[in-house]
């Protein structure tokens, strides 16, 4: 079947480039709006709240998998790259979602993972049948050592070894993540043929973009290298976090095989590509991946993801390593999405979530780089609290109590509050709705003119409205230790951004010479005091 390609206005300036400064708005398809009764959320209930999301005046949205898939890790297994999960819909299906997005103005970035495939694709299923096969190293296959012991100590993220036995081949298989997650060889240059024969799938589809899933997990060392122990001390909940994993990720030939990917990309013009980097060298691997002009546009920065308090540090840290030096690519950074506890509820330490989900979005919408909305941050939605017994998500099971774990995080969108399940589905949700996300749904916030849903429009418009913010440079200024400011400049548009991050009332005077654009949770205030949780936008005077 072939798709016509729907193709977006690009009169705008910088149309080649929409993505730089864009806000991407992030949507997990089992838990946005289920259209069919089933619990799971699906391709057109998203379709059918594509108005919502575009009210919100974002430039794309970014789906999480939708592909054929098990399920085990909830679509970051997949069996097919080529063809849509029946639990989400159809190929027609999401024809119909990327039409529609696209006559609304908004591009469609979607999942890809590229660093390995459920064991029920039908390359794995190959694979493992013989050592000589056509796919027998499209897999990282190895032989035990003669204790019989995996050939590494390199271990899994969600707990134990990153290798399985299989008897037919008479070898262990590597996974990084699930025993059903095998890890590909992207070394292999016909594997890297495939995975780019799957991104074209889309792209002849239409969609405007991809997020690269865990891509500095895509290679191995071949000589399966044992990882160094990490020094002691952090947080430790899996054996994976004791090592210092440089052997069974992050190798340097990646980034030929990204050249490729922006090659590709490049070839349809406007495209986007964002890479996931996660890891204790993350920042570095972000720089590879994104230096120059032929490698992928950005790099999906976790530095605010895990983080667990709100700190000017952060913002300082973000700045310093993206301050745009010759070469460097372009961050992208987000507050709370699909792998972590949600923002406001890390970030709370006591305070009103409200008040702090009004400044977290200021924020986000005041820094440098592309930044991305989690569904459910524009109604300041909390982590969901989901009992053990209703728990799916493999990681939060292996790990509890000592984790929140994802699901929480996962829980459904609250859209209209006096209907069942806050009107998700009529039936009973795959996890269950928050009593306290009832109150929070979309219906209610449209109708209160200082809901967290009218004030996410407002500063994402802002940010649409300043090209300092999308586009331009960020330089911190000194405002002491309690008040965190910065400027963002681009040509004639020169802004000052102020935030007050911390839990009491700090000193600080606006300087002569500026208005101000926009203020949260300033209140009565008094002269020479900014509140706690205070965020102030103000523009030089002309």
């Amino acid at each position: 079947m072939t798709a016509q390609i729907l193709e977006l206005p690009t009169a705008a300036p910088h149309a080649a480039e929409w993505w730089r400064g864009a806000v991407v708005y992030q949507v997990y398809p089992r838990s946005f709006a289920d259209s069919n009764g089933d619990g799971v959320g699906d391709l057109k209930g998203i379709t059918n709240r594509l108005e919502h999301i575009a009210s919100l005046g974002v430039d794309a949205v970014w789906l999480s998998p939708f592909f054929t898939s098990p399920m085990k890790d909830f679509g970051y297994d997949v069996a097919d790259y080529c063809d849509v999960d029946p639990i989400f819909g159809t190929l027609a299906d999401f024809d119909e979602l990327i039409g529609k997005a696209h006559a609304l103005g908004l591009r469609i970035i979607i999942d890809l993972v590229f660093s390995h495939t459920s064991e029920e694709h039908p390359w794995f299923r190959e694979s493992r049948q013989s050592r000589t096969n056509p796919k027998a190293d499209w897999y990282v296959w190895a032989d035990a050592k003669a204790d019989g012991s995996p050939p590494s100590n390199w271990q899994s993220v969600f707990g134990g070894p990153a290798w399985t036995w299989d008897a037919r081949r008479g070898q262990y298989y590597m996974h990084n993540f699930l025993p059903e997650q095998p890890q590909l060889n992207v070394h292999n240059p016909d594997v890297q043929d495939a995975l780019l024969d799957a991104a074209r799938f889309w792209l002849d589809r239409g969609v405007d973009g991809f997020r690269f899933d865990a891509i500095n997990f895509s290679m191995h060392d071949p000589k399966l290298t044992d990882n160094p122990p990490l020094p002691p001390g952090g947080k430790r909940t899996r054996p994976f976090d004791f090592q210092d994993k440089v052997h069974n990720q992050s190798q340097p030939e990646i980034v030929d095989f990204l050249a490729r990917i922006r090659a590709l990309t490049d070839s349809y013009g406007g495209r986007f590509s964002v890479a996931e980097v996660g890891g204790d060298h993350a920042e570095r691997e972000m720089q590879a991946f994104t230096s120059g002009d032929d490698h992928l546009n950005s790099a999906y920065g976790f530095l605010y993801l895990y983080a667990p308090a709100l700190k000017h540090a952060l913002v300082h840290e973000g700045a310093e390593a993206w301050h745009g030096r010759d070469g460097q690519g372009w961050p992208s950074w987000t507050f709370s999405n699909h792998d972590a506890p949600r923002a406001i509820s890390r970030w709370a330490e006591g305070r009103d979530l409200k008040a702090l989900a009004e400044t977290a979005m200021l924020l986000l919408m005041c820094l440098r780089g592309n930044v991305f909305v989690y569904y459910g941050e524009e109604l300041g939605l909390p982590q969901g609290e989901v009992p053990f017994e209703r728990l799916v998500d493999p990681e939060a099971i292996a790990n509890w109590p000592q984790t929140l774990g994802r699901d929480g995080a996962r829980t459904p969108m609250p859209w209209t509050a006096d209907q069942p399940h806050a009107g998700f589905s009529t039936a009973e949700p795959w996890l269950p709705v928050d009593p306290r996300h009832v109150g929070l749904a979309v219906d209610r916030q449209e109708q209160d003119p200082s809901s967290m849903l009218h004030a996410t429009r407002r500063l994402i418009a802002l940010r649409k409205a300043h090209p300092a913010l999308t586009r331009g440079e960020m330089t911190m200024v000194d405002s002491g230790d309690e008040v965190l400011s910065f400027e963002r400049v681009l040509d004639g548009d020169r802004l000052l951004c102020v935030f007050n991050l911390g839990h009491k009332a700090a000193a600080w005077d606006a300087p002569k010479g500026w208005r101000v654009l926009e203020a949260v949770n300033i209140g009565a205030g008094s002269a020479g005091v900014l509140p706690p949780l205070a965020g102030l936008v103000l523009a030089a005077d002309a």
